[in-house]
């Protein structure tokens, strides 16, 4: 992408309740919360330490991390949401979607801070965007055309495809409205659009069964956890196809596939650490009863 949009939602951070903040151990810990797997994460996590340690945080000297991992499973990040809950942490850091709706739905007293391409507010994590309210704030990345544009790309470097597969999560709050708009792209350049589904690995062969049936020439695999956990497993299914489909997907930066189109998720996890700083920093001041030095809240 030449253009990277980033809104961080800082505003209602000066809300959040005190009574989150009792019985905090001396040194603050973190609950990091991410749909995907430690092994995927571990080149981004660097870039939020990074960011924290720039905030005045470096773990294990003066804050903790306590990771939770759903491995692209959505069902499992209600229950890791309520463990750190009961861990009683300072914040919650939602490094996706999906983490950030499994933490909002386990508090409303722990602030949480999120990082995610889905429209915050059409899902309900905030009100606005200018004053979130509530618990939450965080850094949402504009992604909604980029569906669109991937399949622009495609259409560009396989003209002679008939039809264009998309492959989505029924799971992902924002997987219809993604197929939508890949749907309207398609009717705009006169591109064929098979929507295809899935929601576990055994959904996989049925899936490229379709592709077969339908001479799908391409895949767009949708932005979701779920899938760049899969990656491998779709990767090797389009390779090994009756006639080979390139696929593109909406995965992160370290995670190449044959064709990749990916947001700056790494900057986002970047903001999210600036986020998580600053938000640890008035942790301490409402601690020490200094609530007339609160940092400004910016809108980035």
């Amino acid at each position: 992408m030449k253009r990277r949009e980033f809104i961080s939602l800082l505003g209602g951070a000066a809300a959040w309740p005190l009574a989150a903040r009792a019985q905090q151990a001396a040194m603050p810990v973190i609950g990091f919360l991410g749909g995907s797997s430690l092994p995927e994460r571990r080149p981004l996590l660097t870039a939020f330490r990074q960011a924290l340690t720039e905030a005045g945080f470096v773990e294990g000297q003066n804050v903790a991390i306590e990771y939770r991992w759903g491995e692209g499973q959505y069902d499992h990040l209600p229950a890791l949401a309520a463990e750190l809950v009961r861990l009683h942490v300072a914040l919650v850091v939602a490094g996706d979607g999906p983490s950030a709706l499994a933490a909002k739905a386990a508090t409303t007293t722990i602030p949480i801070v999120f990082n995610t391409g889905i429209d915050p507010i059409q899902v309900g994590l905030v009100t606005s965007l200018n004053r979130p309210g509530g618990n939450l704030t965080g850094v949402n990345m504009i992604a909604g055309p980029l569906p669109a544009k991937q399949l622009g790309l495609l259409h560009d470097l396989i003209p002679a495809a008939g039809a264009i597969a998309v492959l989505i999560n029924p799971n992902n709050a924002n997987a219809e409205r993604d197929a939508a708009t890949v749907q309207d792209a398609a009717r705009a350049i006169g591109v064929q659009i098979v929507v295809t589904r899935a929601v576990a690995e055994t959904d996989f062969e049925n899936v490229f069964a379709i592709l077969a049936r339908e001479r799908a020439g391409a895949l767009l695999v949708n932005s979701d956890v779920f899938f760049t956990s899969r990656r491998d497993q779709i990767i090797a299914l389009a390779a090994r196809a009756q006639q080979p489909l390139p696929a593109i997907g909406f995965l992160h930066e370290g995670l190449p596939a044959p064709l990749s189109l990916t947001t700056a998720f790494q900057q986002g996890l970047i903001e999210a650490g600036v986020s998580a700083g600053s938000s640890l920093r008035i942790e301490n001041r409402w601690a020490e009863g200094q609530y007339d030095r609160l940092p400004a809240l910016a809108r980035i």
